[in-house]
């Protein structure tokens, strides 16, 4: 296990859904949060119809993820799949996987599924490429 996540312990919420790493969930209740997950700053949780937060994920600042859309009324479970990277100021909309290992770049927007072991970015998100053994691993090679 690396250093950063030693001292690792599961966020509380207070009355408003925040935590002391000034991340916030509506419907705390239906978060699942996996261990030594990293959620940035500023990022904002919508989990009325569930989020499910595997182990090892890392989820930049000021990210948004939505189990619902009140702009067009979809809703459904977010699932991040174990050591996936969501990059800041992303975007991920109701109903949508992100898949093992994957890395979504900063400031997409996450409209569909993606599959496990990816680089994927844009508006909307499209797959670039297969992620490297290094990657998978989250060390360059």
């Amino acid at each position: 296990m690396s250093e950063r996540f030693k001292k690792w312990e599961p966020p509380t919420f207070d009355e408003r859904g925040m935590t002391r790493w000034n991340w916030m969930v509506q419907h705390p209740e239906n978060l699942v949060l996996g261990k030594y997950v990293d959620i940035g700053a500023f990022t904002y949780i919508n989990a009325k119809f569930g989020v499910e937060i595997e182990d090892y994920v890392q989820i930049g600042s000021h990210c948004s993820i939505y189990s619902i859309s009140t702009i067009d009324g979809k809703a459904g479970k977010v699932t991040i799949k174990r050591g996936a990277r969501i990059g800041t100021h992303s975007v991920v909309m109701p109903g949508v996987t992100i898949g093992e290992n994957s890395i979504i770049g900063a400031f997409s927007f996450v409209n569909k599924d993606v599959p496990d072991n990816v680089l994927a970015f844009g508006i909307p998100v499209r797959v670039i490429r297969p992620l490297t053994e290094g990657e998978k691993r989250g060390v360059k090679s």
